[in-house]
């Protein structure tokens, strides 16, 4: 598991501030550091561990849909709620290596990493071309104030009444369960959280700011692959009910929406991590400004991707179940840059989703361009 191996990670203040200084290596010394089998992407693996996870899947559906209408009352809702938890978190396991086709770190073929990627997040109606081409801009401009897509903080000043008017008891409630619920089918529909454009963005508009021509034909068939699951959809229910489609497909969903948004929130939310304006910004820096997460026997459910993040985000053809290895090859390198906090997730996102509401300079500080999350709404 990803967990501190030395005295130093172990010390550490897990919230003491990231340096911000230029490294004193480049990503040609993180790439000499890690073994070259770890850059090594096999097929016939990665086919292994996604088939496995499919196989499980239907597993589980069988089960609930032939065993719990025999279990009584009382027992067969705390069935469906561990169901919907349990087979949430197994397709969260699967949408994080079909992830990986994205980033070409599925196999050495494109056009079947294109195929099993678009094929299984249509699936889960997520427009496969359409997210691989903003994700991939993010990892092109991590923690960038102005080019980053995703998780994009707002200065003091940009807040909306709504954000400031959370800060309080019930807002502290409302909020997190709102991010977590609403968050995933925000960000594809109205690029919630992400980056600021002058007109309205969406990820399944062809002619959406975030896409240039060369990529609109891929979000029609983005498109089209969500609607077709859509009508498969559609026509299950008819067959076999709204209640077992919502119950057996929608209440997983919903959940691994939700864990999605969990992960990749803890990844690039924190209070250590900084973020950068065109001034201070460069590739490399913004790579080593997210933090790595423990999540226990999750870990290995989640195939190690939120516990990997830095090196996904430093070599992101790394495939996940290499990841561990360069992980633990490049912490000596990297020192202090290395990120890892092994707060219980539940306790960190309460604490980040209060702490990290907006970004501001440090007061007198001579990095002008290098800005930390903050939490004080008064004037």
């Amino acid at each position: 598991m990803s967990t501190p191996t030395t005295k130093t990670e172990q010390n550490r203040n897990p919230i003491q501030r990231a340096p911000t200084s230029k490294p004193p290596f480049t990503i040609g010394d993180i790439k000499k550091a890690i073994p070259p089998h770890c850059f090594q992407r096999s097929l016939i693996r990665s086919l292994f561990y996604v088939s496995r996870d499919v196989i499980v899947v239907f597993v589980f559906c069988y089960i609930a849909t032939n065993y719990f209408h025999l279990l009584p009352s009382p027992h067969r809702y705390i069935a469906w709620v561990t169901y919907w938890i349990v087979q949430g978190c197994v397709c969260t396991g699967i949408w994080l290596i079909v992830h990986e086709c994205g980033h070409n770190a599925f196999s050495n073929y494109p056009w079947v990493d294109d195929t099993v990627g678009f094929i299984l997040h249509s699936a889960v109606l997520v427009p496969y071309f359409s997210w691989k081409y903003s994700h991939r801009r993010h990892h092109s401009n991590t923690n960038s104030l102005e080019r980053d897509e995703v998780y994009v903080p707002r200065i003091k000043s940009e807040l909306q009444w709504f954000v400031k008017s959370s800060n309080n008891p019930l807002g502290r409630i409302v909020l997190p369960i709102a991010t977590l619920t609403l968050g995933w089918p925000l960000y594809m529909t109205s690029n919630f959280l992400g980056r600021h454009y002058d007109r309205f963005a969406c990820h399944f508009d062809p002619y959406s700011p975030i896409f240039n021509d060369r990529e609109r034909l891929w979000v029609y068939i983005s498109d089209a692959g969500v609607l077709t699951t859509t009508y498969v959809l559609y026509r299950v229910a008819l067959v076999q009910g709204l209640a077992w489609l919502v119950c057996i497909y929608g209440m997983p969903i919903l959940f691994q929406n939700a864990i999605l948004i969990l992960l990749t929130f803890l990844n690039h939310i924190h209070p250590s991590l900084p973020h950068y304006d065109s001034s201070e910004w460069d590739w490399l820096r913004g790579a080593l400004a997210t933090v790595d997460r423990d999540y226990g026997v999750l870990n290995k459910v989640f195939h190690y991707a939120p516990s990997t993040h830095l090196i996904h985000h430093l070599f992101s053809t790394i495939p996940h179940y290499n990841a561990l290895e360069a992980t633990e090859a490049v912490k000596p390198l990297l020192g202090e840059y290395y990120q890892f906090d092994g707060t219980p997730f539940y306790k960190a996102f309460w604490r980040e989703i209060s702490e990290c509401i907006y970004v501001e300079k440090d007061e007198g500080s001579h990095d002008n361009g290098v800005y930390w999350f903050k939490n004080k709404l008064e004037k």
